[in-house]
């Protein structure tokens, strides 16, 4: 049976500590010349959103997306030891990963707000990169929306990969736009409330099968092999959010 697995990052599969954030406020001040007045809203949200948002509330200029990138790449390498030394990997994931990369038939690659550069930054970290085929993921840089990731992930998958247009998707996330972007392309969807959404949240966003986190490497493994093989069936109003 085949199956694309595209997971999140943040809150995902690692705690960041803040690191996020910092990042994104040490890129609006080497460009704007000036700290930003408040945090960086994340959210689940695209990297070029993310910058956008935080000039346009600034009052200023949103520089090229060039400069955007180039700078939130550096100040991710930079926070590289500070990432090892504050944040972690989340419960599970270790196992997790290797067990969907071990399975045949299965890719298993990221869909994330992040550029390329800081999600390998963030993966690398706690050794993850080896376990994902991180040349087909969709990041974001590729797109503003979240949901327009998975049509990039797909497209790459296909061309270097030759796997068929076909073969089912499942996002695996932790924010109601995780949800969103799943359900708006036909993708499944596994939600973990490892972030700060709630079960309640993602359920009302649409999740019907939610986890509170990676740690149970069968049952993960289990709601993905469910989707495995075959087109995922069209939800009805009847059918009732699943928290295990």
């Amino acid at each position: 049976m085949e199956l694309i697995v595209l997971w999140d990052i943040d809150h995902t599969l690692i705690e960041n500590a803040g690191l996020s954030k910092e990042i994104y406020a040490a890129a609006f001040s080497s460009l704007a010349g000036r700290g930003p007045s408040e945090p960086a809203r994340t959210e689940g949200r695209t990297d070029r959103l993310i910058m956008r948002d935080m000039f346009l509330r600034e009052g200023l200029l949103v520089p090229d997306w060039s400069d955007i990138e180039a700078t939130l790449a550096r100040a991710g390498h930079d926070r590289l030891g500070d990432l090892r030394l504050r944040g972690t990997a989340l419960p599970g994931v270790q196992e997790v990963l290797k067990a969907a990369d071990a399975r045949s038939g299965w890719l298993s690659s990221v869909l994330t707000g992040n550029i390329a550069a800081n999600a390998h930054v963030k993966l690398s970290a706690f050794g993850l990169d080896a376990l994902l085929d991180l040349a087909v993921g969709a990041y974001g840089a590729d797109a503003e929306l979240r949901p327009e990731l998975v049509a990039v992930a797909r497209e790459r998958i296909q061309r270097l990969r030759g796997v068929p247009a076909d073969v089912p998707v499942v996002l695996v996330g932790d924010t109601p736009r995780d949800v969103e972007a799943a359900l708006g392309t036909g993708s499944g969807i596994v939600a973990v409330a490892s972030g700060v959404h709630s079960p309640a949240e993602l359920a009302a966003a649409g999740a019907h099968e939610i986890l509170p986190d990676l740690s149970d490497t069968r049952r993960v493994l289990g709601i993905l092999e469910s989707f495995a093989g075959h087109a995922k069936r069209p939800r009805t109003s009847s059918d009732r959010p699943r928290t295990r």
